[in-house]
């Protein structure tokens, strides 16, 4: 069961990542080309890729805890018996849900005082695509809250991870694998 979660997360924050760095790529390339063939580019086209990309590295860095694929400092760990170190990452793991759930509630925190606040390089054009389109909703892009929100993202999927990768390792240390 473990291992269809594992996988079934994985392919969702690779998903994610994927789709927020698409998003970069196309925005970042079509105001590129807008630049030297119309002679301007969108005002949004600088801010809303720098958005995007705090996505994707949210979903990335759920990612990579998830698959165990992230930054380590093994020089001691390394020299401990295998036992001990894989309870000493389950401690780990244990550690980063907490920390996972402190970030998304800073960052709710966060939002709550300062998510009102325009985002300068598209607040004009959520507005007139708010006003275009009838759809008024659209407007609160034009605000930090949903650009905030990415914390509250990232801190909730990287406890997620964490949660699954002790599990898994519980489940490893009862079954004698670690």
């Amino acid at each position: 069961m473990l291992k269809g979660l594992n996988s079934g997360l994985s392919r969702l924050f690779a998903l994610g990542a994927w789709l927020s760095m698409a998003g970069v790529f196309l925005i970042v390339f079509v105001n590129s080309v807008r630049r030297y063939t119309v002679g301007r580019s969108w005002a949004w086209g600088e801010e809303l890729p720098v958005y995007l990309a705090i996505y994707g590295v949210m979903f990335g860095v759920a990612l990579a805890y998830l698959q165990d694929r992230h930054i380590r400092f093994t020089i001691v760990t390394d020299t401990i018996p295998a036992r001990i170190r894989a309870w000493l990452f389950a401690l780990v793991d244990l550690s980063v849900v907490v920390i996972g759930v402190m970030l998304a509630r800073s960052a709710l925190m966060f939002i709550d005082s300062r998510g009102t606040r325009e985002a300068s390089g598209i607040v004009t054009a959520a507005r007139r695509l708010a006003r275009d389109t009838g759809i008024e909703w659209i407007e609160i892009f034009g605000r930090m809250a949903p650009w905030q929100f990415s914390f509250v993202l990232g801190g909730a999927l990287l406890s997620l991870a964490a949660a699954v990768k002790l599990a898994e390792r519980i489940g490893d240390i009862r079954a004698g694998r670690a």
